[in-house]
């Protein structure tokens, strides 16, 4: 056999990171084709509304991310306790991350009196500003079914039974879609609520998500095998435990979009075209990114499941397995970026006024190219944070993106503008230099090894 037939049919290769991987990929394609038409019909309801989708969705999707990336790292545990044969220890930990998801949705409903003043003090054009405070604030009302989904989604992830997550994503996707439709433009008897209607039916798509989690969840068999529902009293080290090394996980993710929701915001004072043509570029950016978060779910999962089982090396072997795919689909896509970019942007431009889109087209079109230059370096960011996350190295992954969001790109960013008068190409060129150096200072942590004598279950005494 050659080569990559070896490394197809080895444990920890191409087959099994794709058995794992490949259902979440689905998962979170769906999500991002769910996200992409959403704008595409917002693009074609008026200029306004996708300028305004942009930073409050993305500042939406910052905050939840800070408590999803908590409860959905219960994968991690997941896994290692199964490659560690510990199965009755799944149960109590799947419960201490839903306790911590009933308290994320609470913080972020009690956000709603605030969106308003922040919004104001942001000083976007005023009807760019009044679609951003309606849309995140019914976004924020479906914050409980986003985070307990995340936490069902840990379960069966961590144990490598990744197809029922695509199945309900799926479903949900469909239903968002069409009720995205409906909602935003009026149609089969339903009232034209444009951008709220977009932000109604990702709430009530991601409730019909968590509701169809619960019956696979809590049945009799895994009762018996993993104590899913006996395992439900809070048990406060175990939760701290959780919180240890998963909070930081979540605040890596937060301080991650944080980072280019701010910079979408600055992005912003520079007209709604700039801010148009970076939210379609975003978006479109999306296609690559999003779904790769499935590889790199899969990364983590076959890195806590080999560490669990005490073979690190096999565990690394899975990473370099993970790394070559994500690499061939992120490389596909960067040279259609620049060979083909209408064939991304010109669904944005179909019912769109030709005049007010022209201008926005030909920026997109430029942006793109920063798109495509990152694209390799976001691979070996996805990859090889997740391979040391999965190890149990959040506190580091956390303090990287701390320092080099916020050196990086907000502060140059902010003073490339109002001292320098940059304008919007100088403010990618930043964004770019960022993603690069972000990737490779996640591969030098991967090389230097640590993260293979790390774990984050107690020792079984």
């Amino acid at each position: 056999m050659n080569p990559i037939q070896q490394r197809w049919h080895a444990k920890g290769g191409y087959r099994d990171v794709l058995h794992i991987a490949f259902p979440l990929v689905l998962s979170s394609s769906a999500w991002t084709i769910q996200t992409f038409v959403d704008r595409i019909f917002l693009s074609w309801y008026s200029p306004e509304a996708i300028a305004a989708s942009g930073p409050a969705g993305f500042l939406n999707i910052t905050i939840v991310h800070l408590f999803t990336g908590t409860t959905g790292y219960v994968s991690v545990f997941i896994a290692q306790y199964f490659g560690s044969h510990r199965l009755k220890e799944i149960g109590p930990v799947l419960w201490q991350s839903l306790y911590f998801a009933f308290g994320g949705a609470l913080f972020i409903l009690c956000l709603i009196p605030w969106v308003s003043p922040f919004f104001n003090l942001v000083g976007h054009p005023l009807l760019v500003r009044q679609n951003e405070i309606t849309y995140f604030s019914i976004l924020c009302t479906g914050g409980l079914p986003v985070l307990v989904s995340a936490a069902f989604s840990g379960f069966f992830s961590g144990l490598g039974r990744t197809w029922a997550i695509m199945w309900i994503n799926l479903f949900s996707t469909l239903v968002n879609l069409v009720l995205d439709y409906a909602l935003i433009f009026g149609r089969w008897g339903f009232p034209e609520m444009g951008i709220a209607g977009a932000a109604i039916a990702s709430v009530f798509a991601a409730t019909l998500s968590c509701l169809a989690f619960i019956p696979l969840v809590f049945t009799k068999k895994n009762n018996q095998t993993y104590g899913v529902w006996s395992g439900k009293p809070w048990e406060k080290d175990l939760f701290l435990r959780l919180l240890r090394f998963g909070f930081p996980s979540g605040v890596q993710v937060f301080v991650d979009i944080l980072a280019f929701t701010v910079f979408v915001f600055l992005v912003g004072r520079l007209g709604t075209e700039s801010l148009a043509a970076t939210n379609i570029a975003f978006n479109i950016n999306m296609l690559a990114f999003v779904p790769m978060f499935g590889t790199g779910m899969a990364v983590s999962i076959l890195v806590g499941r080999h560490l669990g089982e005490d073979k690190p090396d096999l565990a690394k072997f899975s990473v370099y397995s993970g790394f070559h795919l994500t690499c061939v689909y992120m490389i596909t896509l960067a040279l259609a970026y620049v060979l083909v970019p209408d064939l991304f942007i010109l669904p944005f431009a179909a019912n769109s006024n030709p005049e007010e889109f022209g201008k926005i087209h030909a920026i997109t079109t430029g942006l793109l190219r920063f798109v495509a230059i990152y694209s390799l370096f976001d691979a070996m960011n996805i990859i090889f944070s997740s391979a040391i996350k999965g190890a149990g190295d959040t506190r580091f992954v956390m303090f990287m993106l701390l320092v080099l969001s916020s050196l990086g790109l907000v502060m140059p960013t902010y003073f490339a503008m109002e001292r320098f008068n940059a304008g919007l190409t100088a403010c990618w060129i930043i964004a770019t230099a960022y993603v690069i150096l972000l990737g490779s200072s996640f591969y030098l942590r991967f090389l230097g090894g640590k993260w293979q004598k790390m774990r984050v279950i107690e020792k079984e005494l």
